[in-house]
């Protein structure tokens, strides 16, 4: 008798997607600190670049952290669950401002700055804590082989 056995598919980060994932990361950053002349071109619906761009760079530093964290670790989970909150950063920014280009009014721009800062904050304490975990593992499998 015959079985199939269905393989649920996994990503598999390489270096080279860890490392253009930070790239992604790195260059949405440097764009919005240096506020870059592309930022306030409009995308489809009226969306601005670095709106967009902002939301990107959250989830590539948010997916670099998964790949650098070990399956089945604490660190995983919590870069999973970073990387949904990265991901429902922009929907619930439009949400709350009701519009593309969240202009706010009232206490929703209250709301949004400590959501929009918790989001980065938890997205940098996360990478921060893969690579450092990434880095210690290494050097500590380097030592081992010596």
């Amino acid at each position: 008798m015959a079985y199939l056995y269905f393989h649920r598919p996994q990503l598999i980060m390489t270096k080279t997607l860890i490392i253009a994932l930070l790239t992604a990361a790195l260059f949405a950053l440097l764009s919005l600190v240096f506020g870059a002349p592309f930022l306030n071109a409009e995308l489809f619906g009226h969306l601005p670049v670095g709106n967009a761009l902002t939301a990107i760079g959250l989830c590539a530093a948010a997916a670099a952290a998964i790949g650098l964290s070990a399956r089945g670790t604490l660190l995983r989970r919590v870069c999973i669950a970073v990387f949904l909150a990265a991901a429902a950063w922009l929907p619930l920014s439009i949400a709350l401002a009701g519009n593309l280009e969240l202009n706010f009014s009232g206490s929703r721009g209250d709301i949004w700055m400590l959501i929009s800062l918790g989001t980065l904050a938890l997205v940098t304490i996360t990478l921060l804590w893969a690579l450092a975990r990434a880095g210690f593992g290494a050097l500590a499998r380097r030592r081992a082989g010596n």
